[in-house]
């Protein structure tokens, strides 16, 4: 019932629901508006009374319209201790209490995302975080700020300091809350936050987005778009502003949702990386720490061309391959890539800086001159018996056997024969049980290691010993590679046979 201030006519407007409504003349004494809801009776699947509990009520104005800035009222019925007199020297009587009603405001009206920054303290932030997104440990990073133009909006945003339990799940729901003047439209919007940022969590309030407009609405709104654009560039300044002058902190943050990051860099065929790239963080075998791509490539030694990388499942063991170690003794760093996520990165970027990437365990290193290329191949021929010897003792354990001077002090490694390194295998096979193309291996042998040249002078005196270390060799090739053996038992009787 609807009564227009300086007019006698009141209007009531009737529906049930499913069959239109209808609008006739009613009277009113004071102007204003009456919503009037009859409740449907309870039935066995739904109690409709629960939405006259006080406590129902409560809880709806706090979810939807809490920041509505005007106040939401309500008769509640509250009890008192009723004051009565006691003789002196009177034994004490039990406390009597008496109910009454009051008229009490339910929302809170001002949103904290409203007030000024400098007017919101830390601890308020904590509270509203904590009572909002029920997440008891302190955020690690509060993004308050606002947009003023063709389309206006406020956006309280938080970086957790913990991953929630599911976030790696597909039953985790990404997305802000969107409020329209106060209003929640929409809990979760995932339209908001792009798939990289999926960790923030906050609200956005905007007088521009219409209270009564649809889901399959937003997800088309070019308003929408406009904000989760603004919001996007905000969550990745803040984030470089933390890299770059709380190194600390970010890589708190990163040890959490770093992962994330590296997703998003390869998700979509790469169309984020240019807004992921700059965040990543990658262990440094040189310099012992997590260093950014750029930070890498600003700390290249001299004649350094490429951005090497070796991909394993430990750190330790990376920083033992033959190749890393060869790179070393040049002066030259190795990013250690003990995430399964890691490789795709190279992959996804191709270059950076225009520095192309290196895998170490795929790749040729680009270390030799024209002249020991050269060499390398002469040496090649001089060896032929020996290599044909060593592949013919292994047979189909290996694909191929060759020399190489990038092992260091270690007489032989293990490498794949295509693009697709050991790693990368793994992570298919994990990803697919049913994955059946198995990465061919190369045995390679350091043709100045002592163990390589005894191996050729029992070519010659003992053959059959030749090939025990021809197979011991291969044996620890695999090890080193971290890679399985399929006969542990074949290998620990070499060992013993040959310390006979």
């Amino acid at each position: 019932i609807s009564k227009k201030y300086g007019e006698d006519t009141a209007w009531k407007w009737v529906s049930n629901g499913t069959d239109g409504y209808t609008i006739e003349e009613t009277t009113k004494d004071a102007p204003g508006t009456d919503v009037i809801m009859t409740l449907k009776a309870d039935t066995d699947d739904e109690k409709y009374s629960t939405y006259l509990e006080e406590y129902e009520i409560r809880n709806l104005v706090r979810k939807y319209s809490d920041y509505i800035r005007y106040p939401i009222k309500m008769e509640v019925t509250k009890t008192r201790p009723v004051e009565e007199p006691q003789a002196e020297g009177e034994e004490k009587k039990e406390p009597k209490y008496e109910e009454y009603q009051e008229m009490e405001t339910l929302n809170s009206m001002v949103p904290i995302w409203q007030r000024a920054k400098k007017d919101v303290t830390e601890e308020e932030y904590d509270n509203f975080y904590r009572e909002k997104f029920f997440d008891y440990t302190k955020p690690l990073k509060v993004i308050h700020f606002g947009v003023e133009g063709a389309v206006s909006f406020k956006a309280l945003l938080y970086i957790p300091g913990k991953a929630p339990y599911d976030f790696y799940t597909k039953d985790f729901k990404r997305g802000l809350q969107l409020y329209s003047s106060g209003v929640m439209i929409m809990e979760n919007c995932e339209d908001l936050l792009p798939e990289h940022f999926r960790f923030v969590r906050g609200v956005v309030d905007s007088q521009d987005l219409s209270l009564n407009i649809s889901r399959e609405m937003l997800q088309h709104n070019r308003q929408l778009t406009i904000i989760a654009r603004n919001i996007e560039k905000k969550i990745k300044s803040e984030l470089k502003n933390m890299l770059d002058n709380d190194r600390a902190k970010y890589e708190e943050f990163y040890a959490v949702f770093g992962r994330q990051l590296k997703y998003g860099t390869v998700a979509d065929y790469g169309a984020h990386k240019e807004t992921c790239q700059d965040l990543l963080l990658f262990y440094s075998h040189k310099q012992g720490k997590l260093i950014t791509l750029k930070e890498y490539v600003d700390a290249m030694a001299e004649g350094q061309e490429k951005i090497y990388f070796a991909p394993g499942e430990n750190r330790e063991r990376l920083a033992k391959l033959p190749q890393v170690e060869t790179l070393s003794k040049k002066g030259y760093d190795v990013l250690l890539f003990a995430e399964d996520v890691d490789e795709f990165i190279p992959q996804t970027l191709m270059t950076y800086m225009e520095k192309k990437f290196c895998n170490v365990a795929t790749e040729d290193l680009g270390l030799k001159t024209e002249e020991e290329k050269k060499e390398a191949e002469e040496k090649a021929e001089e060896m032929k018996g020996l290599l044909t010897f060593v592949k013919e003792a292994l047979g189909d354990q290996v694909k191929e056997v060759r020399l190489s001077a990038d092992l260091g002090s270690h007489p032989a490694c293990m490498v794949p024969d295509s693009g697709m390194s050991f790693e990368m295998e793994k992570y298919m096979k994990k990803a697919n049980p049913e994955f059946a193309f198995p990465v061919g291996r190369i045995l390679e042998l350091n043709p100045e290691h002592e163990a390589v040249k005894a191996l050729q002078k029992a070519m010659t005196e003992d053959p059959v010993k030749a090939k025990d270390y021809a197979q011991l060799l291969c044996y620890q090739a695999q090890l080193m590679a971290e890679l399985p053996l399929e006969d542990p038992y074949a290998y620990t009787e070499l060992v013993c046979k040959l310390m006979k």
